[in-house]
């Protein structure tokens, strides 16, 4: 009756997880508490649910290598610190596959955390690559990871972009730490940097520019393996990212349109 009852009011798979958290949190007081969970009524019933009540999973637009080159046509050339920023954490955020909560600050003043700002002292750049390190990710709170985005050659490059923002931002903030900081001063929120990206295609999202980089790693031929490492998952969950159909993906891979893998030194 209580899968049937939430399933009615919420996301079937939620009432799934729901029931996990359930059971371990009756299972010192009843040992045989999973045997029930999984018994066929539940199971079925469960089952039944998600069948009738479930919601397609709304995934995040990927965003393309073209949506890459239509922002950086239109903003490229302006000396507006601002768009230099914008332009910066867009490419910074596809090609290092980021979060966008790892560039940006929450709009929501509590939930914000000066420890996960990235600094300006972290950052090495040259005219093949530019590097920072990232203080902390979801994965590992323990350990600072380093973030290598590569020039690229056929197509706008991030570095030039990169370097760009870095000496606006040196020249208007150079005694500030933090990397990523607005004209006035400010650190970049979620909100300012989302208003300005659906100025160009109103149905990205934050999680537009890691699944198109991720999509853009695959189908240029880089292995699962980097990808993941890349991307700083501890699992093959990135898989999930890749916006291609895999016959798509092997077409590209195999069929003479892979570009080399990007992480290759």
């Amino acid at each position: 009756m209580y899968v049937t009852y939430m399933s009615a009011h919420i996301e079937p798979r939620s009432v799934d997880s729901y029931l996990s958290g359930i059971c371990s949190g009756l299972e010192s007081y009843f040992p045989h508490v999973r045997e029930a969970r999984k018994s066929r009524l539940v199971s079925r019933t469960l089952r039944g649910c998600k069948r009738r009540y479930s919601q397609p999973v709304s995934r995040a637009q990927p965003m393309s290598v073209d949506d890459l080159g239509t922002i950086h046509d239109a903003l490229h050339s302006s000396t507006s610190h601002d768009d230099k920023l914008f332009l910066a954490l867009v490419f910074t955020g596809f090609y290092a596959l980021m979060r966008l909560g790892e560039l940006v600050h929450s709009d929501n003043p509590v939930l914000r955390d000066p420890r996960k700002l990235t600094l300006r002292d972290n950052v090495t750049y040259h005219r093949s690559h530019y590097q920072f390190t990232l203080p902390t990710h979801k994965a590992d709170l323990f350990e600072s990871n380093s973030i290598l985005i590569r020039a690229q050659s056929n197509r706008p490059d991030p570095v030039r972009v990169f370097t760009s923002y870095i000496s606006s931002r040196d020249a208007l903030a150079g005694f500030r730490p933090q990397l990523w900081l607005r004209e006035d001063g400010s650190v970049p929120t979620r909100e300012w940097f989302m208003r300005r990206l659906r100025r160009f295609r109103p149905k990205l999202t934050g999680h537009s520019m890691r699944c198109g980089g991720t999509t853009f790693l695959a189908m240029t031929g880089v292995t699962p393996e980097n990808i993941r490492r890349m991307g700083r998952w501890s699992s093959n969950a990135w898989e999930i990212y890749v916006r291609k159909h895999p016959v798509i993906l092997q077409a590209f891979v195999f069929g003479g349109q892979a570009t080399g893998d990007p992480t290759a030194a």
